[in-house]
């Protein structure tokens, strides 16, 4: 059975940094893709970025130059560094891995809270 935990949410003050970590189970992912999302109250799942099995990366623009999407396919763990951190940020961030278009498997969730 997959399973991915999120881990590094918490409340953190507007321009700090957090990391969070996806540690994925029951599955070797190195051939998948791996990605992040959000979901703040009241609003739909938001892409913010990917990673493919080769490397590549994909962000949306709200998080360009502010998030940075890694991988360590020996220890099938992902990171999501997010550093300048807004307000706006706030929200449940899910990682998520892929084989081909849709994304198969996902975590539940950690919270991360910008205060101002």
């Amino acid at each position: 059975q997959v399973q991915l935990v999120e881990s590094g949410g918490g409340l953190v003050q507007a321009g700090g940094s957090l990391r969070l970590s996806c540690a994925v189970s029951g599955r070797t992912f190195s051939t998948y893709t791996v990605g992040w999302f959000r979901q703040a109250p009241g609003k739909e799942r938001e892409f913010l970025a990917d990673m493919t099995w080769s490397g590549g990366t994909y962000y949306t623009d709200s998080v360009v130059g502010r998030f940075t999407i890694s991988r360590d396919n020996a220890k099938n763990t992902i990171y999501l560094q997010m550093n300048s951190l807004k307000p706006e940020d706030t929200a449940v961030y899910y990682c998520a891995i892929r084989r081909v278009t849709q994304y198969d498997y996902w975590g539940r969730g950690t919270q991360v809270t910008v205060s101002s």
